[in-house]
């Protein structure tokens, strides 16, 4: 078994939407700098409850809850805007507003992985990586 794919957050999010279709609370997946950081946003935000890297061999392991046992996960939809095969680029004043402000968008700018109001105000544009609300 491979541990790389071609699209890692892709396939982050496709294990968040599976875990929340079938009612698990927590996933494992391999760690990478770009994942933590998309998962730590999501958390900032309060889709996710905790995220944490735990060290394993031959590479470490991202463990993330997403949500409390017996209660409903946060997230209703998450789906990846920009795939490696059609990059999605936004300027600053074209950063659109998921479900009228209630959902959010994660950017990829030059200063880093941030949400698409705080690259709004900061008037940074950059890839779009996923929307979910």
């Amino acid at each position: 078994m491979s541990l790389q794919t071609t699209d890692p957050i892709a396939d982050l999010l496709t294990r968040i939407r599976n875990a929340v279709m079938v009612g698990k609370n927590e996933i494992r997946v391999p760690s990478s700098k770009l994942k933590v950081t998309v998962a730590k946003e999501l958390k900032k935000a309060k889709y996710l409850t905790e995220v944490k890297v735990e060290a394993t061999k031959p590479r470490d392991t991202l463990v993330i809850t997403i949500n409390p046992a017996g209660e409903n996960a946060a997230i209703t939809e998450i789906t990846r805007m920009s795939k490696p095969g059609r990059r999605v680029y936004v300027s600053a004043s074209d950063i659109p507003r998921i479900k009228n402000g209630r959902g959010m968008l994660l950017i990829s700018t030059s200063k880093g992985v941030m949400p698409g109001h705080v690259a709004y105000k900061q008037r940074l544009g950059g890839e779009l990586l996923l929307k979910v609300y």
